[in-house]
């Protein structure tokens, strides 16, 4: 489903630890890390996707999780020109997003990235709040700090998050830095 301006309905999910690290994984067959997210169907509303979509890539459940906030409206981001497929109409030149800040109750066993047919990601950690922002692929930034800037106010009603640090030069590869992986789980095999 695209809408008439080229956007694809879409949910993002940030799930947070009571210490304020949030889950960081690494889609499958590549080295891009990202939250989980994924595309709302026509008969759901942006929770109801949310839940599917958590369910899908993590395995998790309604039960594991609490609720704190979504965004207001959707937040959007366009596609680099490489990745719009020009042939397949309606084109989608990019995803308009409604973000949710989901507090973990359950515990890291309960993470299973194996449940759906075709798994999205491979290996999870934990991270700090803001390290998402330095660290996920260029043209969903803008976005990711948008979001988290937003559901940042909510998270501290859980702990106290570290100030954002002012983000250095950006390089080009978007790999997790030494001492990010607090605990990783992988996908079994």
């Amino acid at each position: 489903m695209i809408d008439p301006d080229g956007y694809r309905p879409n949910v993002g999910i940030v799930l947070m630890q009571d210490d304020g690290r949030v889950f960081w994984a690494r889609r499958v067959s590549r080295d891009g890390w990202q939250f989980p997210q994924g595309g709302i169907h026509s008969d759901e509303t942006p929770l109801e996707a949310m839940y599917r979509e958590l369910r899908e890539e993590t395995g998790l459940a309604p039960e594991h999780v609490e609720v704190l906030a979504s965004t207001p409206g959707w937040l959007r981001y366009r596609l680099p020109k490489r990745y719009v497929r020009r042939r397949e109409k309606p084109v989608c030149l990019g995803q308009k997003q409604v973000w949710f800040l989901l507090r973990m109750v359950g515990k890291d066993d309960d993470v299973r990235l194996d449940t759906a047919d075709k798994p999205e990601f491979d290996i999870f950690t934990w991270v700090q709040f803001w390290y998402p922002l330095d660290n996920v692929v260029d043209f969903k930034r803008e976005v990711y700090d948008r979001a988290l800037t937003h559901l940042s106010l909510h998270a501290q009603s859980v702990c106290l998050l570290p100030e954002r640090a002012i983000p250095p030069q950006f390089e080009d590869t978007r790999r997790p830095q030494r001492g990010a992986f607090l605990r990783t789980g992988r996908l079994a095999k």
